[in-house]
């Protein structure tokens, strides 16, 4: 599996040493506000398998090499030159650049090694911080479902976004 580098920032494929740092970041409520409802640690232990065995999901470690979020593309099984974006960080790595520079990168990595067309990204309306993150990188909002996800017992609405891969001219 490939490890992404950037001027900042090493994107390395889960391994099971990461169990204790995904576990806390998927445990962090401030994290996960946006994300999902904090699952017990076996829920997590699921998820955290599944991302051991799936290219295109990387752990972000800075220049010391601690861990600090995760970011990965899933390819669609039904449109497979298509991905879904996702991505977490810790709260106090928030802020500093992180995830535009591992969002560059890993779109980037979809584009040209994976050879996708589109990568799409769905975001809680209230999550102001990944829609600015995503309109910054080129992400389009295509679509707004209306009180579309349910979180802590109150609905939201989810916005689509997407970024299609510019066919280069000669």
């Amino acid at each position: 599996m490939a490890t992404l580098n950037t001027a900042r920032l090493l994107l390395s494929p889960f391994t099971e040493l990461d169990w204790l740092f995904f576990l806390s970041l998927r445990q962090n409520p401030e994290v996960m506000r946006f994300m999902g409802e904090v699952l017990d640690e076996e829920a997590i232990r699921g998820v955290f398998r599944h991302r051991c065995n799936e290219p295109g999901i990387f752990v972000i470690r800075d220049a010391s090499g601690a861990a600090i979020g995760d970011i990965g593309l899933r390819v669609s099984h039904k449109y497979p030159h298509e991905a879904d974006v996702g991505y977490a960080l810790l709260p106090q790595a928030q802020g500093k650049g992180y995830a535009s520079e591992a969002l560059n990168t890993i779109c980037d990595y979809g584009f040209g090694t994976l050879a996708l067309n589109a990568i799409n990204a769905w975001v809680l309306a209230d999550n102001h911080g990944s829609s600015r993150l995503l309109e910054k990188r080129g992400f389009v909002r295509t679509q707004v479902l209306e009180k579309a996800y349910q979180l802590h017992g109150r609905y939201y609405d989810d916005w689509v976004y997407r970024l299609e891969n510019a066919p280069t001219t000669k």
